[in-house]
Order: structure tokens, then C-alpha cells, then sequence
């Protein structure tokens, strides 16, 4: 670095290599966390995570290597290199809130115009502009990521020609170092995400990730600042970008809420990342109704609706408790929000263990453990919804992983009369496991002989082949007697359940031998019950063709998403 021909002492070229090569590895793990978080949200935007994840991974990836051969085009490294941190902070730092504020604006310009035009209520342009519109903005986490891809790779290319130049001489490993450093720093970026920022407010974890391109580049600015073209200029630019991170940090959650909550029908009134998934509550008022209706989504996707929830909970819950020979000891797998342990507990039983992952949601509904406090009015509400189920003496709530958690009770030689299980349908990969032939063999060890269990199983009209597997990969696992029922959900619509026992009678056919109906229903009765397992001639014609969902395959979610899709581009047309 001197203007004479004397080689820098090794001591000054240890000085470079510890600070270009630490500024490299903090890039990389910033590179890689603003892959996971565009992949994260594009899930979210798109509903299919595993095909937005591995979308968006491969579109940085080419994005990258484009960015690599790009970077020849700047001679001066230095100041390309400085500017580029600058861009990539702000980018990353900005492009979430900017696809959340793009996206917000499309499904608002319909009612925009309504009200212009001043149409009627009830009436909503949807029109091919507004449908084309809603679909591109739904598109734009893949801009960004080309975008963030081409100027991370840049950033390899650039700062070893600078180590390059430091050295005043051709080095035989430039590209391993730069790439060893690369690759530790993802590395470190990954533990990062998974460990801390997965469960954060995807806006905070933006801004931190942010914060450390500014430092990065500041750091370069300061040592190399007599090479950098324009060098106050981009100090104000990170002086800047430093406010900018400041007001994201504080304000960008509340943002991307307010912009977040135009895509819902109703008032939001509850909104709360946690390590799991995206929780919102709405409400909407009813002349027919005395109280609000509370819709509960996960990740965009409704799961309830209080206005006709009872009827699904009903269906889960009696037939299998009907079916089963005692009550005292009930599996509920899933069932986060507590409304199906709130209709099992009006049975005699003495005990009912509950197991769902997500801490933060049963804290919501009730469960008390660990620090999250939801807000007073929204506890109030949802505790009586479920009756304060959580809170009974005889629920036993276990927060893990429901694929590892009945191995322990296996361990432990638990038997229970009933199990339900009323887990999210399996839209991502993640939840195939716990609709596999697997996990239901599991299941059934836990079972006792004279019980039942009963499986939520999606639309057996909107997801056909995926509402047979459940059935089919439930026969796999050893039950004997495996049914299916199905009952219109009002905000669903057409819905099923699987039903199984392990031996002598089958479940519609002990319902049909009840001589009475122990608990009182508002829904349930003896011919309405048998009534659900009525399906239409030739149904279950196609059986034969549909696979068993076994464990690793992805069957059953290929199926799903299939289904989900064709359904979605009818909708369109």
C-alpha cells in the first residue's frame, strides 16, 4: 500500500488479511441470512414454501455466478467494493418492507376503484388487470433476490483482486482464502438464522442483518478510505443507512404489520411472528352473532373461524371418543389452540395430554410457560373460546416436536383409549413426516386395543388423491378397520376426517351400536354421524391408484399441492 517499491512488512499484510478476510466471512453469513430471509417471506407470499424456498435459492445461486462475471467490468476494486456494501444493506435492508408495501397496493387498487366508482358494497373489481397485477407483485421476492444475488457476487471477485493488490504481487491461494472465509461465514450465517433470527420479526432480522454489511463497510471505508473514489460522500451514505436501520428497527415490524394486514378480508387484531409460523388474528362483526367472530390464520392460511368451528371440533372429537370403549386416558396431537381438548374434556376422562411445537401459539390459547405474555383482550377472548381448556387439571401439555415426542411415550409405555390428531394439513414438507405410514405406526402402538383414533384429513373434494392417502397410509401402518367421514365447514367447505381401530369392530360400526349419546352436542347425533360416511357412488373408485405416503417420499404433499394448485388456477379462470 505504499507509493514506493518497498513490500509491505509481514506484520502490515497480516493487519489486511485479518480485516479483508473477517469483513468477507461477515458478508457471506449477511449474503446467506438475506437468502433465507427473501426464501422465508416468499413462502409466506406464495403458500408453497418448499417450492419458493428452492426457487429462490436457485435464483441467487445463478444470480451469483452472474454477479461474479459482472464484477471484471470495474476497474477501481476499492471503490466498487465500498459502494457495494452500501447497496446490498440498503437492498437487504429494504426489499422486504418494499415487496410487503408493492404487494399491499395490488390488492387494495380494487377496492380503491370501488369506491371511486362508487360501486356497491358487496361488489369487488377482480378483473384481469387486478388479477395480473396481484400476481407479479406476488413474484417480486424473485426480483429481489436476482438483484441481492448479482451484487453478492460481486463481492468475492472484488475483494480478492484488493487482497491482491494489498500484496502488490500474484497469490497462488487468493481464491482459497476468500473462499474458506466465504464459506465459514455462511456457515456462521446459518447457525444465526436458525438459533436466533428464524424467530424474530422478519423486519428486525433485516435490520440486524443490515447492520452488519454497515460495519463491514465501514470498517473497509476506514482503512482504505485514500483508495475509495468519492469516500465522504459514501461515509454520509453509511452515516445514512445507519438511521435507515434505526427507524427499521424500531418501526419496521408496526409497517410490515399495517401492510401485511391489507391481504385479510377482516380487522386484524392480533399479529405475531413466532419461531414456527406467522400468527394472525381478525375479527368482523355480524348482526347475527353476539360476539365478533375471531378467525385464527397461520402463515396466511385460515384454521379457524369461531362462527363454525364447533362443527369441525365435533367431528374430530365424538366420532373417535363414540367409537372408543373407555375415555380415561386421550392423545391430542396438534391442536394448538385447545378447542379440541376443550371438547374432549367433556367427557370422563382423567387425563388428556395435548403435544404441539409451537410454544408462543399455546401461550396464546391459554398454556402457561416460559415469557411470552399475549395482550390481556386477546387472551380473554381466545380463553373463551376454549373454555380455559389448557388450564384444566387434567390436560397435560407436552410443547416438542410430535414425530419425537410419541417415541418418548412409546419409551414409557404409555397406552391411551383415544388419539386425535388434528395437525395443519400437510402443505410443507416439514409436516409429510407426520402423515406417514411411520408415524402412524407409532401411533398405533400407543393406542389401546378396544380404542379409536381419528385423523384430520383435508377437502376429500378440493384434494381428492391427497384425502385417500391419509386413508390408505393409515391401512399401511396395521389398523385393521380404516373408515372415512366428511362434513360441510361452512368457512372450509366440503371436509374429512379418517377414522381407524386396531381390532373387532369398525368405528362406524360401533357408533352404529350406540344405544345412546353419552355427551350432549349441539351438532353431533347418532344419524348425522353415520350420515358423514356417506360418499358419492364410484368415490373411492381410483383408490388403488393412490400411493402410500411413506416416510422420506413426499407423496402426500405432492398430492396436496397438486390438487391446491389446480384448484387455484380454476379459481383464476
Amino acid at each position: 500500500m505504499s507509493s514506493t517499491n518497498t513490500p509491505p512488512s509481514k506484520s502490515r499484510l497480516l493487519g489486511h488479511d485479518i480485516l479483508l478476510i473477517t469483513v468477507m466471512a461477515v458478508l457471506a453469513g449477511c449474503g446467506l441470512i438475506y437468502e433465507y430471509l427473501l426464501s422465508h417471506y416468499a413462502g409466506r407470499v406464495l403458500g408453497s414454501v418448499e417450492s419458493a424456498i428452492y426457487a429462490m435459492i436457485g435464483t441467487m445461486i445463478v444470480a451469483m455466478g452472474l454477479g461474479a462475471f459482472l464484477a471484471r467490468w470495474f476497474k477501481d476494486a476499492f471503490t466498487a467494493f465500498a459502494w457495494l456494501e452500501s447497496i446490498i444493506a440498503l437492498v437487504g435492508m429494504g426489499c422486504i418492507l418494499a415487496i410487503a408495501g408493492v404487494i399491499a397496493v395490488s390488492y387494495s387498487l380494487p377496492h380503491l376503484f370501488s369506491s371511486i366508482f362508487n360501486l356497491p358494497p358487496d361488489v369487488v373489481l377482480n378483473g384481469y388487470v387486478f388479477q395480473k397485477l396481484q400476481e407479479w407483485s406476488r413474484f417480486l421476492p424473485y426480483v429481489f433476490g436476482l438483484i441481492l444475488g448479482l451484487f453478492i457476487g460481486m463481492e468475492i471477485p472484488l475483494i480478492a483482486r484488493i487482497r491482491q493488490h494489498v500484496y502488490g504481487r500474484f497469490l497462488e491461494n487468493n481464491a482459497g482464502t476468500i473462499y474458506g472465509a466465504d464459506y465459514i461465514g455462511a456457515g456462521i450465517g446459518a447457525a444465526i438464522w436458525v438459533s436466533i433470527m428464524l424467530s424474530m420479526p422478519i423486519m428486525q432480522a433485516a435490520a440486524w442483518t443490515a447492520l452488519f454489511n454497515i460495519i463491514a463497510g465501514l470498517a473497509f471505508l476506514w482503512r482504505y478510505h485514500t483508495y475509495v473514489r468519492f469516500a465522504k460522500a459514501l461515509l454520509v451514505c453509511h452515516i445514512v443507512l445507519l438511521a435507515l436501520f434505526g427507524f427499521i428497527l424500531v418501526f419496521g415490524s408496526s409497517w410490515m404489520n399495517n401492510l401485511s394486514n391489507i391481504l385479510y378480508k377482516d380487522k386484524v387484531i392480533y399479529s405475531q411472528a413466532t419461531k414456527y409460523q406467522h400468527v394472525v388474528l381478525t375479527e368482523r362483526l355480524s348482526k347475527n352473532q353476539p360476539q365478533p367472530i375471531t378467525d385464527l390464520y397461520l402463515n396466511g392460511r385460515l384454521q379457524f373461524s369461531s362462527i363454525d368451528e364447533q362443527i369441525y371440533h365435533s367431528m374430530l372429537v365424538y366420532p373417535a371418543m363414540l367409537a372408543s370403549n373407555r375415555h380415561d386416558r386421550v392423545l391430542i396431537i396438534g391442536g394448538g389452540d385447545g378447542l379440541a381438548l376443550r371438547d374432549v374434556l367433556k367427557w370422563p376422562v382423567s387425563e388428556v395430554t395435548l403435544i404441539d411445537l409451537d410454544a408462543q401459539l399455546l401461550n396464546l390459547f391459554g398454556h402457561k410457560d416460559g415469557d411470552f405474555t399475549p395482550p390481556e383482550h386477546i387472551n380473554k377472548r381466545l380463553l373463551q373460546l376454549n373454555n380455559k381448556s389448557m388450564q384444566d387439571s387434567r390436560a397435560n401439555i407436552i410443547v416438542g416436536d410430535a414425530f419425537l415426542e410419541v417415541e418418548k411415550l412409546l419409551d414409557q409405555s404409555k397406552q391411551f383409549d383415544t388419539i386425535l390428531i388434528d395437525l395443519p394439513d400437510p402443505n410443507h414438507p416439514d409436516l409429510n413426516k407426520m402423515y406417514s405410514d411411520y408415524f402412524y405406526n407409532h401411533v398405533r402402538q400407543l393406542l389401546a386395543p378396544d380404542g379409536a383414533m381419528a385423523v384430520q384429513s383435508t377437502s376429500p373434494y378440493h384434494a381428492k388423491k391427497a384425502f385417500l392417502s391419509i386413508a390408505k397410509t393409515v391401512k399401511a401402518a396395521g389398523f385393521e378397520y380404516v373408515e372415512q367421514y366428511q362434513q360441510n365447514i361452512p368457512s372450509f367447505g366440503q371436509w374429512g376426517w379418517t377414522i381407524a381401530t386396531k381390532m373387532g369392530q369398525s368405528a362406524s360400526g360401533r357408533i352404529n351400536d350406540a344405544t345412546a349419546m353419552p355427551v350432549p352436542s349441539r351438532w353431533i347425533s347418532k344419524e348425522y354421524l353415520l350420515a358423514s360416511f356417506v360418499f358419492p357412488n364410484h368415490y373411492f373408485e381410483q383408490v388403488k391408484s393412490i400411493e402410500v405416503n411413506r416416510l422420506g417420499s413426499g407423496q402426500l404433499y405432492d398430492y396436496y399441492r397438486t390438487a391446491w394448485q389446480i384448484e387455484s388456477e380454476l379459481y383464476k379462470n
